[in-house]
């Protein structure tokens, strides 16, 4: 297999072979390296594109504004509402499918406005291997993934951070709010602010990498492994509830088992393949 340094110089010739680029950043740990790649590269014409949607984490948002702004990036910010596409709200199986189907041609058309040749996201090869109808809509409108292109994983992503200095680097994923809500379970505006208060709230507690899983009026907290112990304390478990139910859920869960990303797939009736559309 080729080295780190062989794949992330493999990266950089790629982006330069493409002339012009727009890339759909979501201020993660995937898109912030994938644009710090390209602002270095030496000519590269780029512009970095955030749609701010009531789905994008408030955190998430001001992150992609400070990677730009370190990185001197060209960054602009469009506010969309995937809660508008019909059949989104209903939350079904193909819902990230429904929203890429928003977001890409919106950034496809700033691209052909911007005279920029290619749309660029930062999916990486362990994306693959998940349920992401997603995908499908990037091979449709044409929106490539130089990471999986040259070969980088998300392990590979997090130790090129760290050389760009990058503060993401050690960020937790943190996927759309969407994706608290089981499929089939309705989303909201006010949900989502829901979701987004409750998880604010919990990681002022202390707690790192979490999800509160909206289950239509009550939630399910999920916290990760080295934080499981905290809900052993009963008294930070009673703050969790009278919390969370100050939110306006009916009940709260505390989940015993470690938070998974990716664990509401496992409810479709489905048998996934990996994915390969790139």
């Amino acid at each position: 297999m080729a080295t780190l340094d062989t794949r992330h110089q493999l990266l950089k010739d790629n982006l330069a072979d493409m002339g012009s680029v727009l890339v759909a950043c979501s201020g993660g740990v995937d898109s912030s390296l994938l644009l710090a790649v390209v602002c270095s590269v030496e000519g590269l014409d780029h512009l970095a594109v955030t749609t701010d949607s009531p789905t994008l984490p408030r955190t998430e948002l001001e992150q992609a504004r400070s990677v730009a702004r370190l990185l001197g990036a060209d960054h602009l910010v469009v506010e969309v509402n995937e809660l508008a596409t019909p059949g989104y709200s209903e939350n079904p199986a193909h819902r990230c499918y429904l929203c890429k189907q928003t977001l890409y041609p919106l950034c496809r058309r700033l691209a052909e406005e911007r005279g920029l040749a290619q749309v660029i996201d930062g999916v990486n090869m362990d994306d693959l291997g998940d349920y992401r109808p997603g995908l499908q809509a990037a091979q449709e409108l044409g929106v490539r993934h130089p990471l999986v292109e040259a070969g980088l994983d998300k392990a590979d992503v997090r130790a090129l951070s760290r050389r760009y200095g990058l503060a993401t680097a050690e960020q937790p994923a943190s996927p759309c709010l969407s994706s608290r809500f089981p499929y089939g379970t309705r989303i909201s505006i006010d949900r989502l602010r829901q979701v987004e208060r409750a998880e604010t709230l919990l990681h002022g507690m202390g707690f790192g990498d979490l999800r509160v899983r909206h289950l239509g009026e009550s939630a399910r907290v999920e916290v990760n492994a080295d934080d499981l112990y905290k809900l052993g304390e009963q008294a930070l478990c009673d703050s969790i509830r009278s919390s969370l139910l100050e939110l306006g859920f009916s009940a709260v869960e505390l989940s015993e088992q470690p938070l998974r990303s990716g664990s509401l797939n496992d409810a479709l009736a489905l048998n996934v393949q990996p994915n390969t559309a790139i």
